[in-house]
């Protein structure tokens, strides 16, 4: 069997002379930036596959966060989750406000929305969860908690692209949602990045803190930064749209074969979203119990022995970097949960054109460990 190196995510790549289309279009319009025609081609084709009204493409995931926390002008304390990639925290410090974090669901590894009504007092003004790997936050505990308390909820939705529940795209959900679109994600512009407002008044007003605070050529009227996404990324972007439907495809189908030989393996336990839920298979999670016959660490080394690259997806908390870990609400104490599932998760390579006999390697690698 070959040793060839296996990475946890590989990105999709349409074909070249797709996107040299694409590149023509723009050497002959002469625009690079500036909502150009691609920019708004993709907004309104991302509309249009995402069923959503109100996309504003950004430079990056994290831009957009920072974005979303301006426009709703979230100062204060803003409660959130320790178990995520540290843009969904470092954004608040951009936002001029302070993270508070609270525990994560054993299961779910979202935002424990029971941990989120203790954590309020008079400074705070939002919520910011996390649809982690890509499963939906309890949505309708947090908007009521929300809606009891007068707080904004802003869902960081990066690796949520495409995912539906019974009444449509997640992205609907909480006064603002963000998406990523790095190259690590299902979908991506190489770098880049939207929000999904509720409302055309909020998409224009989101538009403009992008583009420098600009209401006309002449006049300012918020405090903006420059978070406009190129004429190259948007083309790549539409490059990319047209392969997507095949390519998550592709990743269930993975996953599924993942399932089919991980569901009986004692010590080893599944992530997955609630049934109501269509995902994306962004990623593919396995929790190491402590009937596994080695650590998670451990098989995270055997893996890379073999030349094989998982991740430990969230490792460490955001919590126990030295950025955060002097805050009350960082502390082991208050996190019992995060912690914990920090030290047991592991993500497996997973990515459209991974071979099934790649697959295959890896999960002998894995039972191989149980013996």
């Amino acid at each position: 069997m070959s040793n060839k190196r296996i990475n946890v995510t590989k990105p999709l790549l349409p074909p070249l002379e797709e996107f040299q289309a694409y590149l023509s279009k723009i050497w002959n319009s002469g625009i690079l930036t500036n909502k150009g025609p691609l920019h708004e081609e993709l907004e309104r084709k991302l509309e249009e596959f995402l069923k959503v009204k109100h996309i504003s493409l950004f430079s990056s995931g994290t831009t957009a966060l920072i974005t979303s926390l301006f426009a709703l002008k979230v100062k204060g304390e803003v409660i959130t989750t320790p178990y995520s990639f540290i843009a969904t925290t470092n954004s608040i410090l951009w936002a001029g406000a302070k993270p508070v974090f609270v525990d994560i669901d054993p299961i779910s590894m979202n935002i424990d929305p029971s941990k989120i009504q203790k954590a309020i007092t008079k400074n705070t003004t939002a919520i910011l969860p996390v649809h982690c790997y890509g499963n939906p936050c309890d949505i309708a505990i947090i908007k009521k908690i929300a809606k009891e308390n007068n707080l904004k909820v802003i869902y960081d939705a990066a690796p949520s692209f495409g995912v539906t529940d019974r009444g449509g795209s997640i992205l609907r959900h909480g006064d603002l949602s963000v998406l990523s679109f790095h190259a690590t994600k299902v979908f991506s512009t190489v770098e880049g990045g939207a929000i999904i407002s509720p409302n055309l008044k909020m998409k224009e007003k989101i538009d403009k803190l992008r583009n420098f605070g600009f209401e006309d050529e002449v006049t300012i009227t918020e405090p903006g930064i420059n978070g406009k996404m190129s004429e190259l990324h948007a083309a790549f972007g539409l490059s990319q749209l047209k392969h997507i439907n095949k390519s998550i495809s592709q990743r269930k189908r993975l996953s599924n074969l993942y399932k089919s030989r991980l569901n009986e393996v004692e010590g080893i336990d599944l992530v997955e979203p609630d049934e109501s839920v269509c995902g994306n298979g962004s990623y593919f999670p396995i929790r190491i119990n402590n009937k596994f016959r080695i650590s998670r660490d451990e098989l995270y080394e055997q893996l890379k022995s073999e030349n094989i690259y998982a991740r430990r997806y969230f490792y460490p908390l955001i919590t126990q970097t030295a950025m955060y870990k002097s805050m009350p609400s960082s502390s082991k104490k208050n996190l019992p949960v995060a912690n914990k599932i920090s030290q047991q998760i592991l993500c497996l390579p997973l990515f459209s054109d991974l071979e099934e006999q790649s697959v295959h390697r890896i999960l002998k690698v894995i039972t191989k460990a149980v013996k």
